[in-house]
């Protein structure tokens, strides 16, 4: 403290000094520093604050707009082929055909080491589209002569099941003697033709990795292959029985096309012959004409007899699917048109049947009892296009239903074999011996009679009461003069996901990951052409898109209705300046051709187009 004391002395006496302006003194001796103080006590840490309260979360950023088209290339098929026969099991399996490809394809794939230039059935192995994640990749478009003439995919590997004519001869007496999509006479058992064409496909299950997978063989005459197979525990498949259903018991069917399975596990394969109708007209007058017997082959199945053309034309019910001699039931109460395919909904009664064809009608069938076929009542949709529309991606139509009539296969059986004795002695020139416009109107009209030979009616029925074989046997002239919309152009693929739509309806909870509220058939469209742009009556959509096609859906309502139809994605601008493939853009649809429902709400779509390879796309309405 010595120092302390000190410094203030000397600092009074030298301000002293300065104010009297005296002489400044001599620094005098700096003292000795003191000694050092000690160091204080530390204090205690301090208590830690409060936590503040979270902040609130900002709003919600604007949805950003679709990056893409939402489709994804799955698969391409060889030159000169087209996608058909798409099914997708409840396994996740999924089934495609190579329809009629090239047969100047000599590339021998590196998977099945084969060449792929005959109808060929097969599978994407080891995947399972039930479990599919949304970030699949695209497949290429073809560019080497090597990926133009196998198939090449997105993901898994495709298996070829089986090819036109294989025997399965290492089967054994459970092999097929003449071989895969080959017909043969029923009268005569002679070999009529081998078939390129596989179509519809649909596996129904036997057990765990087993069952049997049903083809459609589109051609005249047409036919249905069943093989039995098995899976192994690395997804490959193995046939051990084959066989092509017996259609003898209603002289043989014409032109298999699509087709579905119903929820009570029975192949419904459909006849898309087309039954010598055109918009204007009924049954051609010149198919008995013995200077003209066209009859697409369809004499070898009732040779010597001359074939009856309503025999042909419907919805066939394959029963008793897994035994060794299945049923095969036609189901003339659905109606005789160029069917594509039909779809029972999950009430077990009502069928929504497609017209492949100019000028076609998307018809509705309700059966009077579920899981029977055999009787009910036909309808045909009568669609209101929007107002004010016409561009395809956008114009949608509502729908209503008109009664066309109801029946029963026992009855029109009746009405059908009327016909049975015609042949070519019956013909006179520029008529018809079936029936006629002047019988349909008739019918159409209410009149209690038909009218007679010189009013413009048929022989068979010139005079008679009426009845309801028009509703049956020309349908689609029947719908048409009751109201319905007969302007559909092509009219392909109908499919909806059984456990969507039952969820939808009902709101059981079929998919454990996602609740549906709405349920949708979708429909695909090869070509929105002719009858469809044409300016004239119900459907009137501009030509922009025309041959590239589209995919539509339909809303169903609580009674299994449709009643409403909007576009789902749409092919690109139809480029007509353009040849071959060129006219539709590679990156979209070109002439789709059938569609399936996956259950998480994506579409599965097969072309039938003039791309150098067709595509087996896959869509998601979610990107929309």
């Amino acid at each position: 403290m010595k120092r302390v004391a000190f410094s203030l002395i000397a600092g009074a006496v030298t301000l002293a000094l300065t104010a009297c302006n005296g002489d400044d003194g001599k620094q005098g001796v700096a003292g000795a520093q003191g000694s050092v103080g000690q160091n204080g006590v530390d204090g205690t840490n301090g208590q830690n604050g409060v936590d503040g309260s979270n902040g609130q979360n900002g709003a919600d950023g604007a949805s950003g707009q679709n990056g893409g088209s939402g489709l994804t290339r799955l698969a391409t098929v060889p030159a000169g082929a087209e996608v058909t026969g798409i099914f997708l099991s409840d396994g996740g399996d999924l089934f495609f055909n190579v329809q009629h490809p090239s047969d100047t394809n000599t590339a021998q794939d590196s998977i099945n080491g084969k060449v792929i230039n005959r109808g060929t059935v097969g599978v994407l192995r080891g995947v399972n589209f039930n479990n599919l994640p949304r970030n699949v990749v695209n497949s290429p478009v073809p560019e080497s002569e090597f990926e133009r003439q196998t198939v090449v995919a997105a993901l898994g590997e495709y298996q070829i099941l089986g090819q036109t004519g294989d025997t399965f001869a290492d089967l054994g007496e459970k092999g097929l003697a003449g071989g895969l999509g080959v017909h043969y006479s029923i009268s005569t058992n002679e070999h009529i033709l081998d078939n390129d064409n596989p179509d519809f496909n649909g596996f129904i299950a036997s057990g765990d990795n087993e069952g049997y997978l049903f083809t459609n063989w589109e051609s005249y005459p047409g036919g249905v292959s069943r093989l039995k197979m098995t899976k192994n525990t690395e997804g490959a498949w193995s046939v051990t029985d084959a066989m092509m259903i017996n259609f003898d018991g209603v002289k043989g069917t014409a032109a298999n096309c699509f087709g579905s399975v119903s929820p009570w596990g029975t192949p419904l394969t459909s006849e898309e012959w087309i039954v010598r109708s055109t918009v204007d007209s009924t049954t051609d007058a010149s198919w008995n004409d013995p200077a003209n017997t066209s009859t697409d082959n369809l004499e070898a199945l009732v040779a010597p007899d001359f074939p009856n053309p309503y025999r042909y034309g419907y919805i066939a019910e394959i029963q008793n699917p897994m035994t060794d001699t299945p049923d095969v039931v036609k189901h003339y109460t659905i109606g005789r048109y160029e069917h594509e395919n039909s779809v029972v909904m999950p009430d077990k009664r009502t069928v929504y049947s497609s017209q492949d064809d100019t000028g076609g009608v998307l018809f509705k069938f309700i059966a009077d009892q579920p899981e029977d076929l055999s009787s009910g009542t036909l309808y045909g949709a009568k669609l209101t296009q929007d107002a004010g529309l016409s561009e395809p991606t956008v114009t949608g139509f509502d729908v209503d239903w008109v009664e066309i009539a109801s029946g029963t296969n026992a009855n029109i059986e009746t009405w059908i074999s009327e016909y049975d004795g015609i042949d070519t002695s019956d013909y006179v020139a520029g008529k018809t011996s079936y029936m006629t416009l002047a019988d349909v109107q008739a019918w159409a009209d209410g009149k209690a009679t038909y009218p007679t030979e010189a009013e413009g009616g048929s022989p068979v029925t010139a005079g008679k009461a009426m009845d309801d074989r028009a509703a049956f046997l020309e349908s689609r002239q029947a719908a048409k003069m009751k109201g319905a919309t007969a302007e559909w152009r092509k009219l392909e693929g109908i499919s909806i996901n059984h456990d969507r739509v039952l969820e939808a309806i009902t709101g059981q909870d079929m998919i454990a990951d996602e609740v549906v509220t709405k349920a949708y058939m979708y429909i695909g469209i090869a070509d929105l052409d002719n009858t469809m742009i044409d300016d004239e009556g119900d459907i009137q959509l501009s030509r922009r898109v025309k041959d590239c096609g589209g995919v539509y859906r339909a809303h169903i309502d609580t009674s299994y209705s449709l009643t409403r139809i909007e576009p789902v994605v749409m092919g690109g601008t139809y480029r007509s300046s353009l040849n071959g493939a060129e006219r539709c853009d590679v990156e979209q649809l070109s002439q789709p051709d059938n569609v399936i429902v996956m259950r998480d709400g994506r579409i599965i779509i097969g072309e039938d187009g003039f791309q150098e390879n067709n595509t087996l796309w896959m869509y998601d309405p979610k990107t929309k």
